[in-house]
């Protein structure tokens, strides 16, 4: 084999963002030990730049004629192109809202950024992996690099407990689920890409068997505790009050869209002789997430720990649009995701914002929080709003697409139930709107009455308040412009399916087994 040859089927030219986030990883480490702790005056932009410099990467691959590399092992297309772009763009959000929280700890910056990258680029390499091993490898580096940042306080005892607990029930769900990786391995004769694990179990099993259903009930193990869906969410709470408020932003947004976009890839196209099944025991998990999140979540009084038992229930409305197993549905969950990003970070922007002038996270001491701070109180209640799926703010339309979704493929349970959950979702919502607004000046809480003036010379407050603007902003014009972005979410979906075909029609023994309307590799 020649070098042109070689160089053809690495085809390298389709990981090129996360070369770009590589290259700005190193570049951070490199300022942080020539400058010290100057560092953090530049590590920031660089890493911002590098991050929004890879979305630009994303958007020239739109087109691309051969999204596939490295001997099948990496997809590029339009679905994984999405889905790595909102990676990314909360991987700088999170930098944007982090920059004093990181200061007034006392900790290194620039280490906190390296870690956050590195993560980045496991989410990012997760959601265009087509094989076993880059499958795995990926998923371990987004999910250490987790663990490091949960853990990233160390002085905080809490901190360490959430570090604990997440590492512990993290390295139980990734044996698990490489336990469920391997039967596939074996089950295929030895294959590790997936497209030919679905053709090598169609032809040495001849159908279903035991051990395909026990590797699917492994590997969907793995995929719902990276989701935070019911049964496998218990270290959400914990984790989400213990971890630093950005890493909780990132896990929320980053790491819950690299697990749907792994969810998407894997059970679609390894899975399809037992389509059914994965799609009766997603329906038993987002049932699950959907009552129990929301209401568990009835009960908080920390807003980090409502907020977790948000994502929760948040996750059970996403798996909507896989149940579906339609374009629709796929599209109406890249659209969610998209969405999400903004409402999501943006609730937690605020709550970094008051925490630091405050000292606490919970939900009593937001009481009266309007008459001190009008424009803090509108943000949260924006982002707060969207999510409940309050008309016309984005959320609302994201649930709207899920709903139809699965409206229109007969799931007319699971959407009344996402119905009436929802209702329920905005009491929660709405109970912590009406303690910032409603509330008379004589029963404001200690933390309001005290609620001292903006530090700006502290570090990153700017960056702080900048980025809880973009957040709020983009939630307000997702909704206007939900047209445009839902075409953008439809066509990623479309593309990807068109691929599907190209690849059927080169590969019978796929043909046969693969629904050409379903995206994947």
């Amino acid at each position: 084999m020649d070098f042109a040859t070689l160089a053809a089927q690495l085809n390298a030219g389709t990981i090129l963002p996360e070369g770009i986030v590589t290259i700005t990883l190193l570049a951070v480490l490199v300022i942080d030990l020539i400058l010290g702790r100057a560092s953090s005056r530049w590590t920031p932009s660089v890493a911002i730049a590098g991050l929004l410099a890879s979305v630009v990467a994303l958007c020239y691959q739109w087109d691309l004629a051969n999204p596939v590399s490295f001997l099948g092992s990496f997809n590029s297309d339009a679905l994984s192109i999405v889905f790595r772009a909102i990676i990314a763009l909360s991987a700088a959000v999170t930098i944007l809202v982090s920059i004093t929280y990181v200061y007034q700890t006392g900790s290194s910056l620039a280490e906190f950024i390296a870690i956050l990258m590195t993560a980045t680029l496991g989410g990012m390499f997760l959601s265009g992996a087509d094989e076993l091993v880059t499958i795995f490898i990926s998923l371990e580096t987004l999910s250490i690099s987790s663990y490091l940042m949960t853990g990233y306080m160390k002085r905080d005892s809490r901190s360490n407990e959430a570090a604990l607990k997440y590492l512990l029930i993290g390295a139980s769900s990734s044996a698990v689920f490489l336990y469920g990786i391997s039967l596939l391995y074996g089950l295929s004769g030895g294959k590790t890409q997936l497209s030919e694990i679905a053709a090598g179990i169609a032809q040495n099993q001849g159908g279903q068997s035991l051990g395909l259903l026990i590797a699917l009930v492994f590997a969907i193990a793995g995929i719902a505790f990276k989701i935070s869906a019911v049964p496998f969410h218990q270290w959400t709470p914990d984790v989400y009050e213990g971890s630093p408020t950005p890493v909780v932003a990132f896990l929320s947004v980053g790491s819950k869209a690299a697990g749907f976009a792994l969810a998407i890839r894997l059970l679609v196209t390894a899975f399809p002789l037992v389509t059914e099944e994965w799609k009766f025991v997603f329906t038993a998990l987002a049932i699950l997430s959907m009552i129990l999140g929301n209401v568990v979540a009835l009960t908080q009084s920390s807003m980090k720990r409502m907020l977790a038992y948000s994502s929760i229930a948040q996750a059970g409305f996403v798996m909507i649009g896989a149940i579906a197993g339609t374009d629709a549905g796929y599209s109406s969950m890249v659209f969610y995701l998209l969405i999400y990003l903004f409402m999501n970070l943006g609730g937690f922007a605020c709550i970094i914002l008051f925490s630091l002038r405050t000292g606490t996270d919970q939900i009593s001491e937001y009481a009266g929080l309007y008459q001190k701070d009008p424009l803090l109180t509108l943000g949260l209640s924006i982002s707060l709003l969207s999510l409940g799926g309050i008309p016309p703010l984005a959320g609302f339309f994201g649930k709207l697409y899920l709903f139809w979704a699965g409206w229109k493929a007969g799931l007319y349970g699971l959407v009344l139930l996402g119905l009436i959950t929802s209702v329920i979702s905005i009491y929660y919502y709405l109970r912590v709107i009406k303690m910032m607004v409603v509330k008379e000046p004589q029963e404001m809480s200690e933390s309001v009455k005290n609620y001292p003036e903006i530090r700006w010379t502290l570090p990153g407050m700017r960056s702080l308040q900048f980025g809880l603007v973009i957040t709020v902003v983009a939630t307000t014009l997702a909704g206007i412009l939900s047209n445009p972005l839902f075409s953008l979410a439809n066509s990623s979906v479309t593309k990807t399916a068109m691929l599907q075909k190209n690849l059927a029609a080169k590969v019978p023994a796929i043909s046969a087994i693969v629904p050409t309307n379903q995206p994947g590799s």
